[in-house]
Parts: structure tokens; C-alpha cells; sequence
């Protein structure tokens, strides 16, 4: 007899198997085959200027088709950067100016003849950027939005539109409003007159779906040795062995066809650290974006379209720079800085989404702070310090994140960041981060991991690095200590506090409401009327200030602090919502704090492990089963989160 899990195997099983099957299916529905002339009449009307976009339009076409599920009134801008926004957090400025450099590209404007460079620091998500690209390249050709036709057999998988002869495209234009931009290569002129004698109505046609894999329309340059590197590995060479069988060494079909810019051909050909390689090939591929041809020897120029999508890092940049006859070469290019993510709540997601995808954590529990407290390390390796007064680096941290800093508009973010344009291109990697993460699981063998314990591996990673001076590591070690004194202590003894008073939900809220109501009455100068024994008194101004000073509000700025409470107070009640503490962010770490300090006593005697009681025990132990069941902690974080906050008590 079979049992449940069985059958439920089976049928999951059974349903991947339809699932493979439908795609097939599909997939063989979506193969389209016959001549131009076919093409023509039954291809053609229904969307001419599909039929004849260059490559950069058809990318913002898939961009725009990526983004068009996304929520709320966006601009096309706004949808193109969805496909990105998947896996690439923290950089919206540089997926800005990416998603620009298309929407310019495909409008036609003379940035269509730049080569796109990403500029920035290793790990900072110029890789997965372009990798994104070239898989969203993939699942557009599959749709019907995105058919692409090319001429059957040709290497460049060439537009069939080109065979159009040049004394006809002023008629073509006239009759279905776009123009026809490219050119038949000597592969297809040779083609068309040796097997249809001319007659390209009867040339083959058919549909082609973009895949890295077998190189159709996406293609990757990788350089090697600079001083062995052939440019034959871009733009092909002669073919000894058809020289043999044809006897022309001119001859199209003599020619090899393999090179990385025939494979890109109407896509997008991703060349790796670009400067690494030779000048010619760099003269080569900037004069295809220029001109949109290549030259090689034998032939005439030959028309190919495509996107290069090129990135680099630093220190070859800063080379480059250097030497004076790359200049005309860089004003070829659109350079776009991709800086490490400066926000660690940003830099947390990259976290989550590596540790969510290596082997080495899937049976590891991490506290709930890991992450975000290796972020805010990461992030203060990262910053540039200001000598804006009373403003250090945690506050910028904080402003960075969207946190409220008192004394300090949120906007001053975007000024802060514009002092220091090359805030970002330094500092920890995510990659030495998850390193340091995986060291510490791997050689302590361990499936569960604090946040302290993350500190300690971070720290032995940092002093264990040959490849840094030690004035460096002096600077990330303190990056340590600020981490876990400016921002851990604060979020442990707010999980302990909650944990242990279970209606502190309901008590915050009852305090906030409290404080509205004092406000209220000290901001229009009028009594308030005890509830219970219906007595007035004036404003409690001393409990107004014992919550305020727990966020550093000062005596001279706590009028305008009341005032934007209250201001967003009345907005949530106009809107017919509650004001709660998740209303304001500044006000709910006040609360919070205020309760904090209400039951420090109780915290103490009840984390006290010295001599703890039988009522003391139970009390310790209902705390961190509601730590494991609530908060995110397993059991060994839970009572290493207890015993850290007693010590953070013993010593204040």
C-alpha cells in the first residue's frame, strides 16, 4: 500500500514532467519557417516596426515588457528597471542611468553609438547586471512580443528586411512607415546569388530565439594573455580547411564565421575587464558601435548591429586613464559608476539572496541581526567621513538606510552623497562578508550562528588577510566595535524587552497615544482631563521630555519635533487610518526606549543568572521560547542574546 508522501512525490514528479512537456510544446508551436516573400505577407503587417528594430531597441522593448506587472503608476523608466531590481539591491542611481542609456539608444539619439561601460568595484553587481540582461534577453525572443526573424543559415542571424534591395526602401518606407537601417553581409549577398540567383523573395526565413548557450544573438568576450590574445576571436578568420575544399580564400564560405561579434549580432555581446585588452580590439569594437560595421580583410564592411555592454574595475580604469591616447577612446564610451550599496538594509537583501543560494547555509539557522549587523559593518568600511559638525558616521549610516536622525532633514542624504561621489567604490565587498560567514559555519561546524560570533569570524577574516596593512584592519576592527555598540545592543535588548513583557505591542501603542494627547495639549495651551477622577492639570511636560530625550530630541528643537507628529498624526487620520508606532519611526525607537527604561529593573533580576530561582527560571525560560517562537532566534541564540543583554545591564 503506498503511502501519503508517496503519492504526493508522485504527483509532484507528474507535474514537473507536464511542466517540461508544455514547454516543449511551446516551444515547437513558436518555430515559424518559410521564404521572404512569405515573410512578407503574413509575418510583416502585423508589426512592422517590431520587424525592424535596431538591437537597442528591442532591449528597451524587453525591458519595458519585464516591468510591465509592476505595481502603481510608473514611468517606462521606472518598469524598465524591474528586470534589475530582482536581484540587484542598493544601486538604483546606476540602474537609472543604465535604463537611460536605452531609452536614448532606442529613441534614436547619438548615445546609440556609445559603447556602455560599468565602471566600479569587484562583487558590486556588474557581472550580475549584465547576466540579468542577457536572460531577460532569453525569455523575451520567446514571447510573442519579442519574435525575431533572421535570415535561415546566416552566422549573423541577419534581419531579413536587409535583403530588401536599397532601390526599394523608399517605397518599403512608404508602405510600412519604418526605415530599414542595415545592410546584407558578404555571407548573404554570396548566399542569395549562388543558391536563388538573385531571387531573394525565395530565400529562406526563419524565427530565432536568443540563448547564450549556443551563441545566437548573445555573446561573451573574456580576454586572456593580452600579448597572445588574436583578434580572429572577435571577427573571425580564414578557414584553412574550406580554403582546401572552395580553392578562393575570398570567398564567403572559406571565411570562419565564429567570432564574438557574429555571435552578438543583433543582440548584446558582453565584453569582460574590456581594458584589459589589446588597442586594436578596443579601436575595433568602438568603431562597430560608432558605425555600426566592422572590417576585416577580403571583404567590404560588413553591417552588424549590436549592443556592447563592457565592464571594468578601478584599478584598470585608473590605468587607462593614464595613458594620454585613450582619451578619444573614452569619449567613445558611456561610463557608468556601479558602487557597492550604501544603505545596510540594501546590503542585507545581497545577503539574504546569497545565503538563500549556497549549499553551506541551508541547514544553518542565523539569528535575526546576523545579516543586518554584518551589513552595517560593511556599509562603515564603505562611507567617507564628513566634516559637517555633530554629524559622525553612524548618523550617516542611518540617514543612508531612510532613518530618521534628529536635527538632520532626510534630505540631506542626497547632499551628503554628492560631497562624495566615489563613496561606494571602497571598502568591504559582499563577498568577504559571506566568506567570512561560511569560515566561521565551516570550521565550527556549527548550525547556528549569533550575531557576536558573527562579529568574532568577521574580526578573524580582517587580522587573518596578508593582503592588508594593518592600519587598514586597525579601521575595519573599530568598523566592529561601532557595529555591535551603536546598532546591535539597541535591537538585542529590544527583542529581550519584548519577549518578556508580551503585551508590549499594546502598551507602546497606549504611550504613543498618551504622548499625542500631551502634545496636544501643550501645543494649544490647554488643560487635560484625568479620565478616572475627571480632574484637570496642565501638559505633562516632564513626561514629554523623558520620552523625547530618549532620541536625543534637545530642549530648543522639541517644539518642531511635536509639531511633525502631530503633522503626521492628522495626515494618518484624515486618511482614516490609525497613528501607529509604524507611522513614525523616530517615535517608535522613543517609546520603545522609554519602556525599555521603565522595566530595566525587571530585566535585570529576571536575566540575572547567578543564583536565579525556580520562578526566576520559569520566567528566563518563557523568555526565550517566546525569543525562538516570535523573534527569529533557535535556542542557542536565545539564550546567548539573554546572556549578552545581562552583561550589557551588569555594565551600565
Amino acid at each position: 500500500m503506498r503511502s501519503l508522501s508517496e503519492d504526493s512525490d508522485s504527483a509532484t514528479h507528474s507535474a514537473f514532467i507536464e511542466s517540461l512537456s508544455s514547454y516543449s510544446r511551446l516551444h515547437r508551436a513558436q518555430r515559424w519557417e518559410g521564404t521572404f516573400g512569405e515573410f512578407l505577407s503574413t509575418i510583416l503587417p502585423a508589426n512592422p516596426a517590431a520587424m525592424a528594430r535596431s538591437s537597442h531597441q528591442y532591449i528597451w522593448d524587453m525591458l519595458g515588457w519585464h516591468g510591465r506587472a509592476a505595481q502603481g503608476e510608473l514611468t517606462d523608466a521606472q518598469r524598465a528597471k524591474e528586470l534589475f531590481k530582482r536581484e540587484l539591491f542598493g544601486i538604483d542611481e546606476p540602474l537609472s542611468r543604465v535604463v537611460d542609456y536605452f531609452k536614448g539608444a532606442a529613441a534614436g539619439s547619438d548615445v546609440g553609438r556609445r559603447l556602455l561601460l560599468l565602471l566600479g568595484p569587484p562583487s558590486g553587481g556588474k557581472s550580475t547586471l549584465a547576466i540579468m540582461l542577457k536572460r531577460g534577453l532569453e525569455e523575451y525572443s520567446r514571447t510573442d512580443d519579442g519574435a525575431m526573424y533572421a535570415v535561415k543559415g546566416s552566422p549573423m542571424r541577419e534581419n531579413p528586411l536587409n535583403l530588401v534591395p536599397s532601390g526599394l526602401r523608399a517605397e518599403f518606407r512608404e508602405r510600412y512607415g519604418v526605415d530599414i537601417q542595415g545592410e546584407l553581409s558578404p555571407w548573404a549577398r554570396d548566399y542569395v546569388e549562388r543558391e536563388f540567383d538573385g531571387d531573394f523573395v525565395r530565400v529562406p526565413v526563419e524565427r530565432v530565439f536568443l540563448a547564450e548557450s549556443s551563441r545566437t544573438g548573445i555573446g561573451t568576450y573574456a580576454p586572456h594573455d593580452p600579448t597572445t590574445a588574436d583578434i580572429a576571436d572577435l571577427v573571425g578568420s580564414v578557414d584553412l580547411a574550406k580554403v582546401a575544399q572552395i580553392g578562393d580564400e575570398g570567398d564567403p564560405r572559406a571565411w570562419s564565421w565564429s567570432g564574438a561579434v557574429y555571435a552578438a549580432s543583433r543582440g548584446v555581446l558582453e565584453m569582460i575587464e574590456i581594458l584589459k585588452v589589446k588597442r586594436e580590439f578596443l579601436y575595433l569594437l568602438l568603431t562597430m558601435t560608432q558605425e555600426k560595421n566592422v572590417k576585416v580583410s577580403r571583404f567590404p564592411l560588413i553591417h552588424l548591429d549590436e549592443t556592447i555592454l563592457a565592464h571594468t574595475n578601478l584599478a584598470e580604469f585608473h590605468k587607462f586613464l593614464q595613458e594620454k591616447e585613450n582619451e578619444a577612446l573614452l569619449d567613445r564610451m558611456v561610463i557608468i559608476k556601479v558602487p557597492y550599496a550604501l544603505s545596510y538594509k540594501d546590503e542585507s537583501r545581497i545577503y539574504q539572496k546569497l545565503v538563500a543560494s549556497a549549499p553551506a547555509f541551508r541547514n544553518v539557522h542565523l539569528d535575526p541581526h546576523v545579516l543586518n549587523l554584518a551589513a552595517v559593518f560593511a556599509i562603515l568600511t564603505r562611507l567617507v567621513k564628513t566634516e559637517r559638525e555633530g554629524l559622525d558616521m553612524t548618523k550617516k549610516l542611518r540617514l543612508y538606510a531612510g532613518e530618521a536622525v534628529e536635527g538632520v532633514p532626510e534630505s540631506e542624504a542626497t547632499r551628503l552623497h554628492a560631497e562624495a561621489t566615489d563613496e561606494g567604490l571602497t571598502g568591504v565587498s559582499p563577498r568577504f562578508v559571506i566568506n567570512a560567514i561560511s569560515n566561521a559555519i565551516t570550521r565550527g561546524n556549527t548550525h547556528s550562528l549569533t550575531s557576536m560570533e558573527l562579529l568574532l569570524a568577521i574580526k578573524d577574516t580582517i587580522e587573518s588577510d596578508a593582503r592588508m596593512e594593518s592600519k587598514q584592519k586597525k579601521a575595519w576592527v573599530d568598523h566592529l566595535v561601532t557595529a555591535r555598540k551603536e546598532f546591535y545592543n539597541r535591537w538585542v535588548k529590544e527583542d529581550v524587552h519584548r519577549a518578556m513583557f508580551a503585551s508590549f505591542e499594546e502598551e507602546a501603542q497606549q504611550l504613543l497615544e498618551k504622548y499625542l494627547d500631551e502634545v496636544e495639549a501643550s501645543l494649544d495651551h490647554r488643560q487635560v482631563t484625568d479620565p478616572i477622577t475627571g480632574e484637570t492639570r496642565p501638559a505633562d511636560e516632564r513626561f514629554l521630555r523623558s520620552v523625547e530625550e530618549k532620541i536625543k530630541v534637545s530642549d530648543s528643537g522639541k517644539m518642531s519635533f511635536r509639531q511633525e507628529v502631530v503633522r503626521k498624526a492628522m495626515v494618518a487620520f484624515k486618511a482614516g487610518e490609525k497613528f501607529k508606532l509604524a507611522s513614525h519611526a523616530r517615535m517608535r525607537e522613543a517609546i520603545e526606549q522609554y519602556l525599555f527604561e521603565e522595566r530595566r529593573d525587571v530585566l535585570r533580576l529576571v536575566t540575572s543568572t547567578a543564583r536565579p530561582d525556580e520562578e526566576a527560571r520559569q520566567k528566563i525560560s518563557v523568555v526565550q521560547q517566546r525569543l525562538v517562537s516570535e523573534y527569529g532566534y533557535d535556542e542557542h541564540s536565545a539564550k546567548e542574546a539573554l546572556s549578552y543583554v545581562t552583561t550589557l545591564l551588569a555594565q551600565e
